[in-house]
């Protein structure tokens, strides 16, 4: 039966609406719909008083999307992707649709296990649309609760004190190994881990978990390697390793890959020291099915 309750959302407002957000202004809404500024203007107050809220801010001369307009854009460009996909299906077309997948991955993350763990997603028999954003943790929390995320990849769970609801999904844990160019390798390789002592090492920056974790084993163990640098980027780190200025760690279970693409040699593990990979989602039970399918086959990544 027809629900009377349907009838106030006018979809020539929310396009209006929603042209403007990707064009990034009225005036270049215009010249894409062949309408007046006064007439745009007026739909998009329309829409704003349907829904009570204000969906633009100013910026200067210019308008950007307030929190309910992110969200609402979110909602129009699956409902007009829909739309297109609906008149091919009546008109015979091959759906060309695919279903989008916003991950944002946390900074700290290897970039070999964020592929493996995409890769199921982008495998389903319906397409995917796959887009990848990079920041760290605190602002992929922030655009995850807004709406713009549809999961954040992660080395650590939300923290119990940031003030968005989020739910974690622990996807896998694995230790790290340490690798050495091949001209240093005979050196440390020998009565390791000891051998670390004095050794020159590319480590994280130490506000990341990594770098916490590895300081902690490191003093238990009573080993104290020469820092030869500290960076942020961890595909950074493994470029100067494999140049030859010193030491590196990565996870365990892509070392082949390390060894192969790097060229360098795994002189030793730290089973110890555990990378963690979350995937945080507003949701208690997952429904995105690219989000399910990532967590579903995150064991074949990281072992039962």
């Amino acid at each position: 039966m027809y629900n009377q309750a349907m009838a106030w959302l006018n979809y020539h407002h929310l396009l209006y609406f929603w042209t403007v957000a990707k064009e990034g202004s009225i005036a270049a809404a215009c010249d894409r719909l062949h309408l007046t500024q006064p007439t745009i203007s007026a739909q998009i107050r329309a829409l704003e008083r349907s829904f009570g809220r204000k969906l633009f801010d100013k910026a200067g001369r210019g308008l950007v999307l307030s929190e309910a307009g992110r969200m609402v854009f979110r909602y129009a460009d699956e409902i007009f992707a829909l739309g297109e996909e609906l008149s091919d299906a009546v008109a015979g077309r091959p759906l060309a649709g695919a279903r989008r997948l916003v991950v944002g991955i946390s900074d700290a993350l290897s970039k070999l296990i964020v592929y493996r763990l995409l890769a199921p997603a982008v495998n389903l028999p319906e397409p995917v649309k796959l887009i990848c954003l990079e920041d760290s943790p605190s602002q992929l929390l922030a655009r995850l609760s807004l709406g713009d995320l549809d999961v954040v990849l992660s080395d650590a769970p939300t923290d119990p004190h940031v003030k968005v609801r989020a739910f974690n999904h622990l996807l896998g844990e694995c230790g790290m190994s340490v690798f050495a160019p091949r001209a240093l390798a005979p050196k440390y390789r020998p009565r390791f881990p000891q051998s670390l002592t004095g050794a020159p090492m590319l480590l994280p920056t130490q506000d990341s978990i990594l770098r916490r974790s590895l300081d902690r084993w490191f003093e238990a163990n009573g080993i104290r390697p020469a820092v030869a640098a500290e960076m942020q980027d961890i595909a950074l780190i493994k470029t100067f390793g494999q140049s030859g200025l010193g030491l590196f760690v990565a996870p365990t279970v892509i070392e082949k890959d390390i060894q192969r693409q790097y060229e360098v040699v795994r002189i030793g593990r730290i089973a110890q020291v555990r990378e963690q990979y979350y995937a945080i989602s507003v949701e208690r039970k997952v429904r995105h099915p690219a989000v399910a399918a990532i967590a579903a086959a995150s064991h074949r990544v990281f072992g039962p």
